[in-house]
Formats: C-alpha cells, sequence, structure tokens
C-alpha cells in the first residue's frame, strides 16, 4: 500500500495508538487525522486533543456519541432480547460498528486513502472494525499495525516511544492489572489474574457496583415505561437513551446487579475468559422480556426467541452490518409495534424481580381467560379433549408401530 497519504487512526491518546500514530507517519511516510470516540467510558477524551496536537497532528477529531451509541446501536440490539452465549450483553461488540462508521466518514470527509486501529491481532475487535469498513467502503484500504510491525512486546515498545520522543505516562501505583474496555452499556475486564479461569476476581476489580454482600439491605423499586420496545421513562420521568442507561448503570450498580464472570468463544477460534459489569444493561433487558410478556404473540415472541441466538453471534462476529442482520433486525422492529407499557421492578442484592407489568392498549393478558375462577364461558374447558387428541395423534401412531 505505497499510496497512501492519508491515514484516519482511531485513537486514545494511551501508549498504543500514540506509538501506531508515529510508527504509520513512519512507515508510510503519510499524514495521520486522529478520531477519538467518546462512548461514556467515563474518562476525559479531551485530553487526546492535547496529545495528538503535540504529536504534530493537524487534524484532530473528538466525538461525543453517547446518545447516537445508545438510540442507533444498543436500543436495537435489545429489542431483540440479545445475549451471546446466553450470558454476555454484547457491551465490547456493539460499540465497534459505531466506530467502524466513523472512521468511514471522517476518511471520506478528509480524502484518506485509508484507516487504522489498534486491534490486536488475537482478538475479535480487528474483525469487527474491518468487516464494519469494508462492509460501508469496499475500496478502504486498512493498516493493522499489530499484524505488521515486530514491536511484539511492552519493552519493545516502550524502546520505541524512547526513540521517537513519544509521551509515555509511567504506570501509576494501584493501576489496575487488566485489560479494560468502557462504554456506557458496560466495562469489561482480561489479562492478568483472570487468564486463570479458577481465579476468583478480587472485589477491587468492579468500578461500578458494589458486591451484592455490601448492597443496602432495603430494597429499591423502579418502573420503566417503553415506547416501541425502547425504553422512555424512568419513575415517569422521560430520559434521553444515554441519559436513561447512565442513570439504571448508577442505580443497579448500587444493587450490586450486572456482573459476569465467564469464559466465551471468540470468533477467531481461542477461549477467553472475561468479566463484565453492566448494570442497566441488565435491568433493560429483564424489563423488555417482562414487558413483552404480556403484548408479544406467543408464535411471534417464539420466533424471536428463535432468531437471538443468530442475531447475537452476527454482533459478536462483527457482522453488524450484514444484510441478514439488518432483515432480522427490520422483522424485529416490526415485532415491538406493540411493546409498549410499564414494568415495575425491585433491585435487591444482587437480583432483579419483576413485580408488575401492564400496557394499557396492547396486552393480550386476559383475566377473565386465565382466571381460575369462574371465567363466565370465556373458556370452554370440554375443547381441550379434542385439542389433546389432535396433538397426541402422531404420538399414538409411533407407539402403536412399535407394539
Amino acid at each position: 500500500m505505497t499510496d497512501i497519504r492519508k491515514v484516519v487512526l482511531a485513537y486514545s491518546g494511551g501508549l498504543d495508538t500514540s506509538i501506531i500514530l508515529r510508527w504509520l507517519e513512519e512507515q508510510y511516510e503519510c499524514e495521520v487525522v486522529t478520531f477519538t470516540a467518546d462512548l461514556g467510558q467515563g474518562e476525559e477524551v479531551e485530553p487526546a486533543r492535547a496529545k495528538a496536537q503535540q504529536m504534530g497532528v493537524k487534524e484532530i477529531y473528538i466525538e461525543d456519541l453517547r446518545e447516537e451509541f445508545v438510540r442507533d446501536f444498543v436500543y436495537p440490539m435489545f429489542r431483540c432480547n440479545t445475549i451471546y452465549e446466553g450470558e454476555y450483553l454484547l457491551g465490547t461488540s456493539i460499540a465497534r460498528p459505531l466506530i467502524a462508521k466513523r472512521l468511514i466518514e471522517i476518511a471520506r470527509e478528509t480524502g484518506a486513502d485509508a484507516i487504522s486501529h489498534g486491534a490486536t491481532g488475537k482478538g475479535n475487535d480487528q474483525v469487527r472494525f474491518e468487516l464494519g469498513a469494508y462492509a460501508l467502503n469496499p475500496d478502504i484500504k486498512i493498516i493493522a499495525p499489530w499484524r505488521e510491525w515486530n514491536l511484539s512486546s511492552r519493552e519493545s515498545l516502550m524502546a520505541y516511544a524512547e526513540k521517537h520522543g513519544i509521551p509515555v505516562e509511567q504506570k501509576r501505583k494501584g493501576k489496575s492489572p487488566y485489560s479494560m474496555d468502557a462504554n456506557l452499556l458496560h466495562i469489561s475486564y482480561e489479562g492478568g489474574p483472570l487468564e486463570d479461569p479458577w481465579t476468583e476476581p478480587e472485589d477491587e476489580m468492579w468500578k461500578w457496583s458494589v458486591s451484592p454482600e455490601q448492597a443496602p439491605d432495603k430494597a429499591e423499586y423502579i418502573e420503566l415505561g417503553f415506547e416501541n420496545g425502547d425504553a422512555v421513562t424512568l419513575d415517569g420521568e422521560k430520559l434521553s437513551p444515554a441519559t436513561m442507561l447512565k442513570s439504571l448503570n448508577e442505580r443497579a450498580g448500587r444493587h450490586g446487579i450486572g456482573r459476569l464472570d465467564i469464559v466465551e468463544n471468540r470468533y477467531v477460534g481461542m477461549k477467553s475468559r472475561g468479566c463484565y459489569e453492566t448494570p442497566g444493561g441488565t435491568v433493560l433487558l429483564k424489563a423488555h422480556r417482562a414487558l413483552e410478556s404480556i403484548t408479544l404473540d406467543r408464535e411471534l415472541a417464539h420466533l424471536k426467541d428463535d432468531l437471538m441466538p443468530r442475531y447475537a453471534t452476527l454482533i459478536y462476529n462483527g457482522y453488524w452490518w450484514s444484510p441478514e442482520r439488518l432483515a432480522i433486525q427490520a422483522l424485529v422492529d416490526q415485532t415491538q409495534k406493540s411493546v409498549t407499557g410499564e414494568v415495575r421492578l425491585k433491585l435487591y442484592k444482587g437480583s432483579i424481580s419483576v413485580t408488575g407489568r401492564k400496557s394499557e392498549k396492547e396486552s393480550l393478558f386476559s383475566e377473565t381467560i386465565a382466571t381460575f375462577e369462574d371465567d363466565q364461558g370465556a373458556y370452554d374447558q370440554k375443547d381441550a379433549e379434542g385439542f389433546i387428541k389432535l396433538n397426541a395423534l402422531r404420538l399414538r401412531i409411533q407407539a402403536q408401530s412399535k407394539k
């Protein structure tokens, strides 16, 4: 790729991406544009501007994408009640297509020939960034330094930084030994002591939640209001998507909700142990399913459950922009037109209990039919005999053939 003159780099301002910035300039003799996204990671992103300026970058993009992230990525994903391998709420996976989208858009705006990222050759993120980028611009060139250079250890990175005058923050005393990724949906923890799947995470590792043992002894009740499958009110107050998720993170985190310790199957082939904190997302999923239980037709709900694992795998593997994910999303969004109403939940020492659900206009639940008392002729129990015999017919035929 000798014809590259300008590259858009996904830039955090940390050691790795600062080294990548200089390496791109040196290796490709190109101009570098930096892009830093605020997805609600809880750290200031503006310092990245000063670092980029210090390194001579002329075009610097720093953007607050929190609302777009929750509105256009997290909420559509949750309409499908999406979890990967039965547990993981996809907090890292769902952020990557948005970053890929902005990298491509900035490349177009600045006339860049290529994009670059700091994902390693062992992880899923390289796949997610690049599949997303190619789906949005099939002609884009992508530079993944970790797959090209020979800087294979922290010592070699530090030596490169010293040689090129790249400012390096000294490791602070008490700094977390884990590799962490955060956004408004979650924090992930990998590496360090967690590489042994038998090792229990230290309680000091968790940032957003208290341990259930230290949570308040008094339960807290909350009410979530939904419109077309999306949470729009919390205790009667209308909130934007990002504000909703932030508020739920704080309230659920106080009660020790949303901690997860799993070994997952990466798309690149290896098993990886990770710990995740997803307090607000855990509450949203619980509430959403509760509301669907009274507003969705049985077969429609079961169809969604059949599609969900496939949908989750598409997001985990990086196929957010694929035609099959878009088709599933269109079906899911169609089902959500009736998912409007309120859910009441109890938060207590790491658990969430649904204590009420209602929908004034869309509920399919009939007290008259479901009652164990006199239903006044709404349901003829004698009809069940024929229903059972017809459904048993194939089973009876099979049993008779074995005599």
